[in-house]
């Protein structure tokens, strides 16, 4: 009789490409169709109702309440041409997800009937219920109250017939309980620092924004296959499976031919992306089979952020539609690769792109000296919290793995700006400046003009990487909000550029007396001062080598960097005093919102690896054990009637290799029992403990270890266990979408 596992796989190479019918129009025309942009606002506002809005978007200026409603007004009239009925504040709660509460337009009319109605006050503000989200202790069950408020500057959308409004969450007593709100605060510290920074060298320049593009890796898998893996359901990954004989080692899925019904997926999926103003740009095969990336073209990284958000959303929706599955877990498959979202990360002025290199005077080259160099101090005084700003349980199944960089933070620059860097810091001043008048400044670096090409190799062991004209956060998960990675990040390099103003005016005010009359700039060569002794203190986090190597892990621990690898732990960097001085001077989080999140990062912790115990914990005892005794009574049967057939020397020699296996199967039968007994007490014991953060130390160290040794002997077993009882679909079966 064929087994379910049987059926669902049968079923599954059965399936066709679903007929994925494109928009009349070019993808240029029907981009943003969904969001009330710029061009919408346009339409659907008066005219000074438009312009305070655009100063609100690009300027900061702060939303009074009749603007809102005359905005609210024009949002509802385009949304009701749309087919909207509906609208809801959509949030980024500390849950690696989104929320919404969808209400309807209608409203009583005061005459028996409905109207329908959306005014300013809705679309600024709602009410979910704080309690029942994870605050860390900041909401009680009976302090229930919350707010949702709008975020202007990011464009309002329409899923179906919903009208989605981003916004922040905070807590009745004001702290935030999300994602957007410290991501905005760490946004404008940096725009603040690094436009201060710019005066130095252009007094024009007004803002300086934050840009991110993110590149989104993903698995798919048989919608049918998925419903038979109850640990691919109910964890995202799978807890046991041997490798398939075939894998990646080909190298044969990287950038080869698309499958038919992923095709048709992908393209139904950027349909719907780009309506909704996701400006994706890239799909390709990845390595591992059954994995695939997307990604956009780069954007503010607020706006990136919650389209990255959205776009795991629609995913979701839309894989199923064409009878997939779609994983972000970091690891869902062991012995091949994981999948990674990395962050490119780069800050630009009206002017252009600081992080580029060579520039059009002798001032921007400097300039970008400047901003690499204090990039890379922002990274160094910080490594800790940048590695726990992209650390979670599932993530650390990836980092060190494969193709995954390792889990200590270093940047690699390449040669190219590695030498410019050097150059800088050992050469004579006098070689490296030349004034010429007040203001006159001409670099004499060598290596500069080579920069227009790519100037740097790929170096994929690198957390931290320059890759021209930006840096790549490689360490960041698929799962993951890049908000978080974006925070740690970006406060960093905001402080290293307060830091660094502060010490450059300092000494500009000691020297310029020294100056008067010599037509020399005390300025350019007080930040010339500053650069060398910056490029000397962050030259520890500059690592060009093999990051898997064991010398690497001992070199950096020589170099001061986190070399932890316990995430619990991890998670603890940012409860360090730096982290919290940093946070709390720039007003991006307060030492008890520092707090509260790292108690929900270690709940969130213990939780998915307690998930996972009972998880495997069930499978083991109900599908495992009873389908291996069940073959090993097979196997005794078939020993029986041999003897009963065979004169006894034969019967012997005929048996043995099934009494090999009778004695493997008891063998590994019996010790995955005891392992899950053990699994349980240890659980038992660590659920005892009252402090999160000890609590999940102890998941940590006692309990997920024992996943990994009773998946050994579970995969033991699927090598010798008769294919056709074996209950789960395979990774033969799950990694090659037919």
């Amino acid at each position: 009789m064929e087994t379910l596992r049987l059926q669902v796989v049968g079923e599954a190479f059965k399936k066709k490409p679903l007929d994925v019918k494109a928009p009349a129009d070019r993808p240029a025309k029907y981009f943003g169709s969904k969001v009330f942009n710029r061009e919408k606002m346009y339409k659907y506002l008066p005219k000074d109702v438009y312009e305070k809005m655009i100063d609100v978007m690009d300027k900061g200026v702060r939303l009074d309440r009749e603007v809102a409603n005359k905005v609210a007004e024009g949002m509802k009239q385009w949304a009701m041409e749309n087919g909207v009925t509906h609208y809801t504040h959509w949030f980024q709660p500390l849950t690696e997800g989104t929320a919404e509460k969808h209400d309807s337009f209608i409203e009583h009319d005061g005459k028996g009937g409905m109207v329908e109605d959306f005014s300013g006050k809705l679309l600024v503000q709602q009410e979910p219920d704080a309690s029942s989200f994870p605050s860390g202790g900041i909401r009680s069950t009976f302090e229930a109250r919350g707010y949702s408020a709008w975020d202007p500057t990011s464009p309002v959308f329409i899923i179906e017939d919903t009208l989605c409004i981003p916004t922040v969450f905070i807590s009745y007593s004001g702290e935030a309980l999300d994602y957007k709100a410290p991501l905005l605060r760490a946004l404008h510290a940096v725009n603040v620092a690094a436009t201060d920074v710019c005066r130095y060298f252009d007094p024009q320049v007004t803002k300086v924004t934050s840009n991110l593009g993110w590149e989104q890796e993903y698995f798919l898998v048989d919608e049918g296959l998925y419903a038979a893996r109850p640990d691919l359901l109910l964890t995202g990954r799978t807890l046991m499976g041997h490798d398939s004989a075939k894998n990646q080692q080909m190298d044969d899925h990287y950038f080869g031919s698309i499958p038919e019904r992923v095709a048709a997926f992908m393209r139904e999926l950027e349909i719907v992306a780009l309506e909704l103003g996701i400006p994706c740009k890239t799909r390709h095969n990845e390595v591992a089979p059954n994995q695939f990336e997307l990604a956009p073209i780069f954007e503010e990284t607020n706006l990136a952020v919650d389209h990255n958000m959205l776009l795991m959303s629609v995913m979701k929706r839309v894989a199923r539609k064409h009878g997939f599955r779609v994983l972000l877990h970091e690891k869902p498959f062991a012995g091949i690769n994981g999948s990674g979202k990395h962050n490119n990360w780069s800050l630009s002025t009206d002017t252009g792109v600081l992080l580029h290199a060579p520039g059009k005077t002798p001032e921007q080259n400097l300039r970008f000296a400047v901003f690499i160099v204090e990039t890379l101090m922002g990274v160094f005084r910080h490594n800790g919290l940048l590695k726990a700003s992209i650390m979670s349980a599932t993530n650390a199944h990836r980092l060190g793995a494969n193709e995954a960089p390792p889990a200590i933070i270093s940047s690699f620059l390449g040669k190219q700006l590695s030498e410019l860097l050097d150059h800088i810091e050992k050469a004579d001043k006098e070689d490296l400046l030349s004034m010429q008048g007040k203001q006159g400044l001409k670099m004499d670096i060598a290596e500069i003009p080579e920069l227009l090409i790519d100037n740097t190799d790929r170096n994929r062991t690198s957390p931290f990487a320059f890759t021209g004209n930006r840096f790549e956060f490689r360490a960041v998960g698929s799962e993951a909000n890049c908000a978080s990675a974006m925070i740690a990040l970006n406060s960093a390099v905001a402080e290293a550029l307060v830091k660094f103003k502060k010490r450059v005016d300092a000494r500009i005010a000691e020297t310029s007396k020294k100056f008067e009359g010599t037509g020399h700039s005390a300025t350019f060569h007080a930040i010339i001062d500053i650069l060398r002794e910056d490029i000397k203190t962050c030259k520890p986090i500059r690592f060009d080598g093999n990051g898997y190597s064991d010398e690497w892990v001992e070199e950096a621990a020589r170099r001061g960097l986190d070399v932890e690898k316990s995430c619990p732990v991890i998670f603890e960097r940012y409860l360090d005093q730096e982290s919290i001085d940093m946070f709390e001077s720039l007003n991006v989080m307060t030492k008890k919102e520092l707090e509260a999140r790292n108690e929900v990062k270690w709940e969130t912790y213990t939780k998915k690896i307690q998930i996972e115990a009972r998880v495997l914990g069930d499978l083991s005892m109900n599908h495992i054990i009873p389908v291996a005794t069940r073959y090993q009574s097979q196997l005794l049967k078939n020993v029986e009637d041999i003897s009963n057939i065979f004169p006894a020397e034969k019967a012997q020699k005929l048996s043995v290799r099934n009494v090999k296996l009778i004695e493997e199967i008891a063998e590994r039968t019996s010790n995955i029992e005891r392992m899950v007994e053990e699994l349980v007490d240890a659980r038992k014991r660590a659920n005892k403990i009252e402090s999160e953060h000890e609590k999940a130390i102890s998941y940590h160290d006692t309990v997920e270890p024992k996943l990994d040794d009773i998946r050994y002997q579970i995969d033991k077993l699927e090598l010798i266990v008769d294919d056709g009882l074996w209950p789960l679909p395979k990774y033969r079966e799950l990694l090659f979408i037919r």
